[in-house]
């Protein structure tokens, strides 16, 4: 991402409606702070953003219950629709313009293999509830149906639901409301 921290943070805060209390916008901007003040070199200079990150970070997992590490890999204007319940692993990596709802899991599936993770493209809508385990690739534009539990790679512009989570056809990809 080429983008600053404020400008990301703009693009975060319109997708998500202009509205700073949201939770999930809330989450978002403390992952854009986590993820600018590791640029900080030397880490003594760091250590102060350092703080003020754990802190905010801590506050987002316990009060809202969104577990979003700046490890992660987010790509822009990431919307997470609904508070609660709601992990995403620290080797994740999401694309530009996803929707995550409340009490999804973006994780591990092997306890001996702490570091695969899923990789979803631009524009994944994932349902409420929804798992998402292991070294798997969505494409983009796919769709995730509440409490999926997905296993296996998903095509791009593929449906999914059930558990496991099994294809339920193409579908066109809604076009993205752009806010101003």
């Amino acid at each position: 991402m080429n983008c600053g921290l404020w400008a990301l943070i703009k693009e975060d805060w319109i997708a998500n409606g202009k509205d700073w209390t949201k939770p999930g916008f809330r989450a978002v901007a403390v992952y854009r702070y986590g993820v600018w003040r590791m640029r900080i070199k030397p880490k003594f200079l760091r250590a102060p953003f350092s703080m003020l990150y754990r802190m905010l970070y801590r506050r987002v997992r316990n009060v809202y219950s969104i577990e979003l590490p700046y490890s992660a890999r987010v790509g822009r204007r990431l919307i997470i629709e609904h508070q609660g319940a709601i992990v995403i692993h620290g080797n994740a990596q999401l694309g530009d313009d996803c929707i995550v709802r409340q009490g999804v899991t973006i994780g591990n599936r092997y306890m001996d293999r702490p570091t695969e993770s899923p990789v979803l493209g631009d524009r994944v809508n994932i349902g409420a509830g929804a798992k998402l385990l292991g070294l798997i690739k969505v494409g983009n534009d796919a769709t995730i149906g509440a409490n999926a539990v997905v296993l296996h790679d998903v095509d791009a512009n593929t449906a999914v639901v059930g558990i496991p989570a099994k294809p339920i056809g193409n579908h066109k990809p809604q076009p993205q409301v752009v806010y101003t």
